[in-house]
């Protein structure tokens, strides 16, 4: 009998995982990205294709925890001074944005489809507020959360989590059947919880930390974080706030702390696997039935509730000082409503504002919006790709160069000019047309292409280069070039720029000859000045350095044949007040630790 319960509940696991697994590779290969791959997997084995799951809602709700965990990483890697520097942008920028596309989304509810104004409110207002997971995937995807750009939509989707406790007691206002006592009531429990939250997270989480550092145990620093995580949330849960910002206010508190890379690195795997299960969930809510039934009012609704909040967000970011490329850009990314609708529409009907027909159709919308999103994504990149100017810039074509350099930005500028100072032939190619007009006016002649597409390699003279020196910054990008030039050249001497020492390390076991550092010869350069200010000899500073070149290049060879901590016993340290564990060679945002 327990074989047969086990094998129930391991089968549909299976299942799930064996669609994402194939869904997501294949649109990731179609060029749609992983986020519409873990849709498509959710509506196969959902309650309309397949049915292996039918509770789709109680998936969703556990599977929000992955927006969580998103959250309070995204905290781990925010100060509280920037964040206090954001403020002007989350109350000016978020709030023009929520203010603005409420009224306009319903407006558009009331006017185009006659809904009566408390739940055209209700249904724009579950528009309104975007997509964390989506949005947030898409900023680390493309390594724009530290950007400006990436900054605000940060404030935005940060006012937006704000929100949540005044549009809920909004509901209960409008709600016949409850009274308004009892929703100012929730609001003031709510802030309480808040500073509450904010107390404990700057005034014990790192004692708590320190103390379970002292049981050497990886598992129990694990088991903390986690604990960290999901109480934040729960607190924020019970008292009608965003889980998400519960997470988010943990993980700011923390982020001065010395035990963050570990607190990051223990979180990073369960955040993947439920941010993967939270689309799937997504996917999974859609009812093809509705759907199928009320396919013109959906369509018509979504197009209107789109079109409306597009305006709103581009025009709300020209406001502020965003080019027309990056109002573009963030219009794109904010076109979806977001997972808070299903708990502003649950609210609401359980209230009595909306009925459940209403419910499912406004969710039905919300569902479709989110996984749009990705195809008008990619759709918005082709668009703005082709408002980039190519005058002056040419096509790498037959190219002939002994060296091939792919990416002349600052690393690449320096590189060449030891080659150029020998008369060594160079064929340069870089993907941005600004930096090639740049080239052009200090007299390099730099030609266009994508190092990662065979073609332009072909075009570039790689059939017939000595060396392939590959001087960009992006290292999925580089591993990518990597792997063609060895398939396809294996005449061409690889050299090749890492961007610290775990792109080094991959790029080591991939088979390639030489790599180097982008910072490590100038921190070499540094350490020697600062002995040499000092007063140290010249000759002892020269042995030093010779030393320290030794003990990094044999720690860099233990970590290719072992794992990130292989070696660290060549590390010189400074004694510490007390004993952590496994804080070296974390990862810190797209930096590693020495």
């Amino acid at each position: 009998m327990a074989d047969v319960s086990l094998g129930q509940t391991i089968g549909p696991a299976v299942a799930l995982m064996g669609a994402a697994v194939l869904a997501v590779p294949l649109f990731r290969r179609l060029g749609l990205g992983s986020v519409l791959g873990y849709f498509g997997a959710g509506v196969l084995v959902g309650p309309s294709v397949l049915g292996l799951f039918t509770d789709a809602q109680s998936i969703l709700h556990f599977s929000e925890l992955g927006v969580v965990m998103f959250l309070f990483v995204i905290g781990l890697e925010l100060r509280p001074y920037k964040l206090w520097a954001m403020r002007g942008q989350i109350f000016g920028l978020g709030l023009a944005q929520v203010a603005a596309a409420i009224a306009t989304l319903g407006l558009t509810g009331a006017l185009l489809f006659g809904l009566p104004g408390p739940v055209a409110f209700i249904a724009g207002t579950g528009f309104v507020l975007s997509s964390t997971a989506v949005i947030m995937s898409v900023l680390q995807d493309r390594g724009e959360i530290s950007g400006s750009e990436g900054q605000k939509s940060v404030a935005i989707l940060l006012f937006e989590d704000l929100m949540i406790v005044p549009l809920l007691a909004v509901v209960g206002f409008l709600s016949p059947l409850s009274h308004g006592e009892a929703s100012w009531a929730n609001l003031l429990v709510a802030v309480a919880a808040l500073f509450a939250l904010l107390g404990i997270s700057r005034w014990a989480l790192n004692p708590f930390f320190a103390l379970l550092a002292r049981a050497r145990t990886r598992e129990v620093l694990t088991a903390g974080a986690l604990l960290v995580v999901l109480g934040a949330a729960l607190l924020m849960d019970v008292t009608g706030l965003s889980m998400a910002m519960g997470a988010f206010l943990a993980g700011v508190m923390l982020s001065n702390s010395s035990y963050r890379h570990q607190i990051e690195s223990d979180i990073e795997p369960f955040r993947g696997l439920l941010m993967g299960l939270f689309f799937l969930a997504v996917g999974m809510s859609l009812d093809l039935a509705i759907v199928a039934a009320e396919w013109r009012l959906l369509l018509a609704m979504l197009a209107a509730f789109t079109v409306a909040k597009a305006v709103v967000v581009y025009g709300v970011a020209r406001l502020f000082g965003s080019s027309n490329h990056q109002a573009l850009h963030r219009t794109s990314m904010f076109l979806q409503g977001g997972e808070f609708a299903f708990v502003l529409y649950t609210a609401a009907t359980a209230g009595g504002v909306i009925n459940s027909r209403q419910n499912a159709v406004f969710a039905t919308v919300v569902i479709l919006s989110m996984a749009l999103t990705p195809l008008l994504m990619i759709a918005a990149e082709r668009v703005l790709r082709t408002e980039t100017s190519m005058d002056g810039v040419d096509d790498a074509r037959d190219l002939k160069g002994r060296v091939l350099i792919i990416g002349f930005g600052r690393f690449g500028q320096i590189a060449s000019q030891l080659l150029l100072a020998q008369g060594v032939d160079l064929s340069v190619i870089d993907n941005d047309p600004d930096r090639i007009r740049d080239a052009e006016r200090y007299g390099f002649k730099v030609f266009f292409g994508d190092g990662a597409r065979l073609d332009v390699l072909h075009h570039s003279g790689a059939g017939g280069a000595d060396v392939i020196m590959v001087c960009i910054d992006d290292p999925k990008a580089a591993m990518q070039i990597v792997e063609l030039a060895q398939h396809e050249f294996p005449q061409a001497k690889l050299l090749v720029r890492s961007r610290d020492r775990a792109h080094a390390v991959e790029l080591i076991r991939a088979g390639v000859g030489y790599q180097v550092r982008e910072t490590v010869e100038s921190a070499y350069v540094m350490g020697a000045e600062g002995l040499r200010v000092l007063g140290f000899p010249e000759a002892e500073i020269a042995d030093v350095a010779e030393d320290i070149r030794r003990r990094d290049d044999e720690r860099l060879s233990e970590q290719v044949q072992g794992d990130a901590m292989s070696g660290s016993d060549r590390l010189l340290l400074q004694p510490r007040p007390e004993p952590l564990v496994g804080t070296l060679a974390r990862e810190s945002g797209n930096e590693r630790v020495l």
